[in-house]
């Protein structure tokens, strides 16, 4: 590991002036950060130490949706009474994501800015990752790949985001709230994180001197018809090939008014298409012939690259499961 600096900033406007500077990196957590440091892919100048920043509340906002604060532990999110009443979707995401260990140090801001698991990305042995070395090529396209992507790819990179939660605030719609010493922004979790294109070494679209202040939830009536179902090699909290959030809220004849649908280990952030949702409005929740219909329009352009085409299929069975048990009710 690198020499570097150590900060911890008394207020978050020292904290954004802080960031400011060339070569910053804050840290709160450290769950992934630090595995990029020791491997001599990530090498910041200084730390910014922002984990003591009072930003570790979750609170109800007045159109009756919930603002997470960006420093809220992993176990604390997934524990907390509104979340597990309201928005039961995150907290089994949260759960599926990490041991308890984990999500005791893991924070909301933190798991959204966790950067790829990618093998290649991850082991400088393998000289070419467009990821960690823009121009040097892409060594998964040709190898092992069976945890890679098969939507949203590029010859550049095939990596895949890891986050479970992100998958589940993408299916409910979630808000990031980004603040600098320039100002505040606000990006739909849609938006938040990028495809590979030609500059797969950027995963989301912060700049560098802002910080992850919070995420926002906006009110939903899927509490009782959503489900979160994560498919792995192993069940002891390994990374997901291929992850399911669906949020169903149902109108007072039982058929759905609004669908949110988004897949997980499949692409460099989570995968939402309009049409697969609204393939499913107007129908009944367990109607099988529009869980087909959105499975196919979710997984329309879908490619893999040799050990991980099997994920096709997975991927369009695995939603066709989840809209299943959504329409049986929710259960925690």
């Amino acid at each position: 590991m690198d020499s570097f600096l150590y900060q911890r900033p008394g207020s978050l406007d020292e904290a954004l002036t802080l960031m400011a500077q060339p070569g910053v990196a804050a840290i709160a957590g450290g769950s992934n950060l630090l595995d990029l440091m020791k491997g001599g892919i990530a090498r910041p100048c200084k730390l910014v130490d922002v984990s003591r920043l009072p930003w570790d509340a979750i609170e109800p906002l007045p159109d009756g949706g919930l603002r997470l604060g960006a420093g809220v532990r992993n176990s604390d999110a997934a524990d907390d009474a509104q979340v597990r009443q309201c928005y039961p979707l995150l907290a089994r995401a949260l759960l599926a994501g990490a041991t308890q260990q984990l999500r005791n140090m893991a924070t909301v801001g933190g798991n959204l800015l966790q950067r790829t698991r990618c093998l290649y990305f991850y082991d400088d042995g393998f000289k070419r990752c467009n990821k960690r070395e823009p121009g040097t090529g892409c060594d998964a396209l040709q190898g092992f790949n069976r945890q890679h992507a098969i939507l949203g790819a590029s010859e550049h990179c095939i990596a895949t985001h890891p986050s479970d939660m992100a998958v589940a605030l993408a299916a409910l719609d979630a808000r990031v709230l980004l603040r600098s010493a320039r100002g505040e922004r606000t990006l739909a979790l849609a938006d938040f994180h990028r495809l590979p294109g030609d500059t797969p070494e950027r995963d989301t679209e912060i700049e560098p001197d802002e910080l992850v202040t919070a995420v926002e939830l906006p009110p939903s009536k899927a509490a009782g018809h959503s489900h979160y179902l994560k498919l792995r090699d192993r069940a002891s909290y390994a990374f997901a090939l291929v992850s399911v959030a669906v949020a169903l809220e149902l109108d007072g004849d039982g058929r759905v008014e609004r669908a949110g649908l988004a897949l997980g280990g499949v692409a460099h952030k989570p995968w939402r298409v309009v049409a697969a949702e609204q393939a499913l409005v107007g129908r009944l929740p367990d109607d099988a012939a529009a869980a087909s219909d959105a499975a196919d329009a979710l997984l329309a352009g879908a490619r893999g690259f040799g050990h991980n085409d099997f994920k096709i299929e997975l991927a369009r069975r695995a939603v066709r499961r989840a809209l299943a048990r959504a329409a049986r009710g929710s259960t925690l």
